[in-house]
């Protein structure tokens, strides 16, 4: 057996953390790129504890998708502006952005020739300037992942910038930063973890690690992502935290062990309609999971996988009996239960489905998938998720 696991240098969890983030920056640079999300105002008190290190800043929005352009945004904003340092503060649009402006920052040279897909792909060949990832959701992960996800409108995809380089100096993760996410969000969020728990422990890149982090993190997230989306009367704090932690352990599987057919999917989804990233995953995922168990029992019945998905049902249900289809009856429950709608609402009709089957059999996260799933397998998932 051989494996690799990388991750960020530093790896900061809990409550009160982000009070450390002005030293932890004024270890790294004297100047930085603040990458926020919508709302830069969020960031005011992160802003006036660089300020109070010594730590100047240039700030960066993200309104929306992270796009090649605004990366390139990014980069100039930041050299114009002497930085030597970024910081990404928001959810994964934002960290992925500044993941993106920190690597060219480091790299040099042009965007494209670094980009997957519709660039020419070459590795990056230095370090990325020091960055410290700070999420504000729990659900991407991308505060200790290795790639960062970029739209291409004119391309109609998001397609990834990718390299070990890449890794954060510093993730810095403060669930209490996650107290006031809306419900929708704090939904999509989740759904986005779990997912990233549940295709690496079935990957075919599964390592022992990663299946270690999987196993907890799917406990954390079936016992609180329903609790931390419904809120209500009572602390709901230790529901945030596990969500927190479970994105986290998510991000360090999929870095570690890759994804599978439902993030294969998401990516030509995402880039061609304006549906947020974790619903599409949390609707997929039901679909995919009956999809590869029948798969896998059709054509390689002594798959390992095949027990994982029981086992997987054992986790989430917490009973002893339970088997894969459990798993899917609790993944289809869960979903309905968090008000996710079909595909169908974010504009996806059955004449879109053969040039997302198309595309998506091309996606890097479908080549760790557990079984090569034929055409009229993956056309069945976008069916049944509409």
């Amino acid at each position: 057996m051989q494996f690799e696991f990388a991750t960020a240098t530093r790896i900061l969890y809990g409550r009160g953390v982000l009070e450390r983030a002005g030293s932890l920056a004024a270890d790294l640079g004297r100047r930085a790129l603040v990458v926020t999300g919508a709302s830069p105002a969020r960031a005011a008190g992160l802003v006036r504890a660089l300020d109070a290190a010594g730590v100047a800043s240039q700030r960066l929005a993200v309104p929306g998708e992270p796009t090649v352009d605004l990366v390139r945004e990014g980069i100039e904003r930041a050299r114009e502006a002497g930085c030597d340092l970024v910081v990404g503060f928001g959810g994964g649009s934002a960290i992925d952005t500044a993941k993106a402006v920190a690597a060219m920052l480091g790299e040099g040279g042009e965007l494209f020739d670094h980009l997957e897909v519709i660039g020419a792909g070459r590795p990056l060949g230095h370090p990325a300037l020091p960055w410290i990832a700070i999420p504000t959701t729990a659900g991407t992960g991308s505060e200790v992942t290795r790639n960062a996800v970029l739209a291409s409108p004119e391309h109609h995809l998001k397609v990834s910038l990718r390299s070990p380089l890449m890794l954060a100096r510093v993730a810095l993760v403060d669930p209490a930063l996650t107290d006031s996410l809306p419900p929708a969000v704090t939904a999509g969020s989740g759904l986005d973890a779990l997912t990233q728990l549940v295709e690496p422990f079935t990957s075919s890149r599964a390592t022992p690690i990663t299946d270690a982090i999987c196993r907890d993190g799917m406990r954390l997230a079936a016992r609180s992502l329903l609790r931390a989306y419904e809120g209500g009367p009572g602390d709901v704090r230790a529901a945030r935290d596990d969500m927190s932690l479970a994105a986290l352990f998510g991000g360090l599987a999929l870095a570690n062990a890759g994804l599978g057919a439902a993030h294969g999917f998401a990516a030509p989804i995402g880039g061609a309609f304006r549906a947020p990233h974790g619903a599409i995953c949390g609707r997929l995922l039901p679909a995919v999971v009956d999809v590869n168990v029948r798969a896998l029992r059709g054509r390689a019945p002594e798959a390992e996988a095949l027990g994982r998905y029981d086992e997987i049902a054992r986790i989430v249900t917490g009973r002893a009996d339970a088997a894969a289809s459990d798993a899917v009856a609790w993944l289809a429950g869960l979903v309905e239960a968090l008000g996710v709608p079909g595909l169908a609402s974010y504009g996806i009709t059955p004449a879109d489905i053969p040039g997302i089957v198309e595309r998506a059999t091309g996606a890097s996260s479908m080549q760790a998938n557990p079984i090569h799933l034929a055409a009229d397998e993956l056309t069945e998932i976008l069916e049944r998720s509409l």
